[in-house]
């Protein structure tokens, strides 16, 4: 019996749709199996940060990896544009870390010459005083003891990414079954059997892009898949005619002129709002520039991310047979460009593909 696809990808998100386009250009037949509308998805809710400065200064392979992708994402951007017609927004001319505690400034300085440290010349990044930043943005709160400043950080417009994504697949080629969920997994003599209420399907590859879905799924394939849900909430301001002139990781202007304002984070599986955690995203924002004071906020929301034990990704093949991946990490916006091509010749095992052992679930029984 022939199966039904050639890869099928388990979750519809940026990371599946990302690798989904990056399997199709290879060549193969891509089949994405989506959830329901309802289901808690971080692709529909995060921050749409493409964010360098602080990440992997305690992993190097991660600061690499990371290296890599913001400065593929100019390239990216428009390679989705011409496929889909949608231009995501990006704008990549720098970003701020904004400190009001002394300690905590001190310390991510100090993360910030590590990462230098591993990724030489191609990572630069500058510390400002309080005086250094009211020069350069006048207007900065007096509660700001320092912030970092790295040119390679940016952002897009994450829900027109994820419809970019979506038209790009389907002008690639790539089948996309919504409404589809997935409960089993099970290995066959050959391929894979995929199972959820509604339907079973055969596939010769599986790779599990589930999000948080893949601590379930996972291990019906072998995987160890410890993955943790991390709550994080977002305030949405009425629209603002001056242009923020800043961009940070907590305070970003969105481009139809509204203010996002997030970078709470809660161990916690409940996609809620908690009132508590506003106040603090509200009184941040005011320090760092009080001219937010008077703005109206519209709209809240709690999305939840996809978190490892370390806070790196996970890429990882079924220890036990070929054909099945695991595919998980909580930076899908910034590592989009290398998901859609460097990812996807890992997964074909071309003897091009970068070297991603630094990312094997196996780590964690090591440490």
């Amino acid at each position: 019996m022939s199966a039904d696809a050639g890869t099928a990808i388990i979750g519809g998100g940026i990371v599946g749709l990302c690798l989904a386009l990056g399997l199709a250009a290879r060549g193969h037949d891509v089949l994405v199996l989506d959830g329901r509308d309802a289901d808690m998805r971080a692709s529909q809710g995060n921050f749409g940060l493409v964010w360098l400065q602080g990440k992997g200064a305690g992993y190097a392979p991660y600061g690499r990896w990371s290296l890599a992708a913001v400065q593929e994402w100019a390239g990216f951007a428009r390679r989705l544009q011409d496929l889909s017609g949608v231009d995501l927004a990006l704008r990549q001319e720098g970003g701020y870390e904004f400190f009001t505690d002394r300690a905590e400034f001190d310390a991510f300085g100090q993360d910030l010459h590590r990462q230098a440290a591993a990724l030489g010349d191609g990572f630069s990044f500058e510390l400002l005083s309080h005086g250094d930043l009211a020069q350069r943005l006048p207007g900065i709160g007096q509660k700001v003891v320092g912030a970092s400043f790295c040119p390679l950080d940016g952002h897009v417009n994450p829900l027109r990414l994820h419809v970019a994504l979506r038209r790009a697949c389907l002008a690639s080629g790539v089948r996309l079954a919504a409404d589809t969920p997935v409960t089993t997994l099970r290995a066959l003599d050959r391929g894979y059997e995929i199972a959820g209420p509604d339907r079973a399907i055969r596939a010769d590859r599986v790779v599990l892009c589930a999000g948080l879905g893949a601590a379930t799924l996972g291990p019906q394939l072998g995987f160890r898949a410890p993955i943790r849900a991390q709550r994080g909430e977002l305030l949405i301001t009425e629209r603002v005619a001056d242009p923020l002139p800043f961009l940070s990781s907590t305070i970003r202007q969105v481009d139809e002129g509204g203010l996002q304002i997030g970078g709470t984070k809660a161990e916690s599986d409940r996609d809620s709002e908690s009132t508590d955690q506003m106040a603090v995203l509200a009184r941040h924002a005011v320090a760092v520039w009080p001219q937010l004071a008077d703005i109206r906020v519209l709209r809240s929301w709690a999305a939840l991310r996809v978190m490892t034990p370390d806070g790196y990704p996970i890429y990882q093949r079924a220890p036990d047979r070929a054909g099945a991946f695991l595919v998980t990490c909580h930076s899908g916006v910034t590592l989009a460009p290398l998901h859609a091509t460097r990812l996807a010749a890992w997964i074909d095992d071309d003897p091009a593909a970068p070297d991603l052992e630094a990312f094997d679930e196996r780590r964690f029984a090591l440490s």
